[in-house]
């Protein structure tokens, strides 16, 4: 698959680390470094801009070894960058430790997966299937 990307940063285009990867990191495109205290949330940009095919979304996720060792997570996880979208790709991050952690200019601070989406169409109506799950819910099976 072909994207076409507009890359504003000081960094390389983002790569896939192995043949097999999923995802694609992407790294802060920052001035100046960003704090962020415990429970802190701040707008991280890329410089990155992308156009993706229609039927497709880019998902911005954690990058697990910010997530266990740091404990820095993306806050709407997954976000969604959608088709049509055509502004910088930034990146909700939140420090979820007790301890402050510097974002520097470079760092990889999460990882975007490319996917495939359907869009549904809505048929109302005024009963659903039987199931043997019924409308059992969370911890419904008792594990």
């Amino acid at each position: 698959m072909k994207i076409r990307i507009i890359n504003k940063s000081k960094h390389p285009l983002p790569e896939y680390a192995t043949t097999q990867s999923a995802g694609v990191d992407l790294r802060a495109n920052i001035d100046t470094p960003v704090v962020l205290a415990p429970l802190q949330r701040a707008l991280i940009p890329t410089g990155l801009y992308i156009a993706l095919p229609e039927g497709y979304e880019a998902q911005v996720r954690p990058r697990s070894g910010l997530a266990i060792k740091k404990g820095i997570t993306v806050l709407n996880s997954p976000g969604t960058i959608d088709a049509d979208y055509r502004g910088e790709i930034c990146v909700i991050l939140v420090n979820l430790s007790d301890t402050p952690f510097e974002i520097t200019d470079g760092e990889r601070i999460a990882q975007m997966v490319i996917a495939r989406h359907e869009q549904a169409e809505w048929i109302e109506c005024e009963s659903l299937d039987a199931t043997e799950r019924g409308a059992g819910g969370f911890g419904h099976t008792g594990i």
